[in-house]
């Protein structure tokens, strides 16, 4: 990730302070002499009581919420964790701090997989059960343009430097 962003320019980095996103942070910051600015609401999902569990488990031992989840409307919270919409809020929150931090330039976010879908949604008006429908890899960039107050997505899920040459 580091070398796809080295000729970017970049004026901040934030990062969860999960390992995978921090070392990716990291990375791209080690380019541009930058410091990583770490901030938890950038965590992943908080799952509860489905930390852990198999995949395979899951639709054992968590059937019927797992339905009620993806039929819902984003309230229901995880056992032990957190809903889409309070993931949603998190994350959004910490969004706009940052934007207000750095009016104008480019700065770079390194999150998770639910986190960068729900960051998605909320830039877009979308509903956050609109999770389901959109799909980012691991290591892929999304590009969101706020530069005149509406947040337009720019790229999704970009994986072309992923690619051997």
């Amino acid at each position: 990730m580091g070398l796809a962003l080295k000729n970017t320019e970049i004026d901040a980095i934030y990062s969860s302070p999960l390992r995978r996103a921090l070392d990716t942070a990291q990375a791209i910051a080690g380019y541009h002499k930058l410091k990583v600015q770490i901030e938890p609401d950038l965590r992943e999902m908080e799952v509860g009581e489905l930390e852990g569990v198999s995949i395979a488990d899951l639709g054992t031992s968590f059937g019927q919420f797992l339905l009620n989840w993806r039929q819902g409307l984003g309230t229901e919270k995880l056992p032990g964790g957190e809903s889409m919409v309070e993931l949603a809020d998190r994350v959004w929150a910490i969004i706009q701090s940052i934007k207000s931090r750095h009016d104008q330039g480019n700065i770079v976010v390194v999150s998770h997989f639910f986190t960068c879908v729900a960051t998605i949604c909320k830039a877009l008006g979308w509903p956050v059960t609109t999770v389901e429908r959109i799909r980012v890899q691991t290591g892929s960039i999304s590009t969101i343009d706020f530069a005149d107050g509406q947040p337009r997505l720019v790229s999704l899920g970009d994986t072309c430097h992923l690619t051997e040459k």
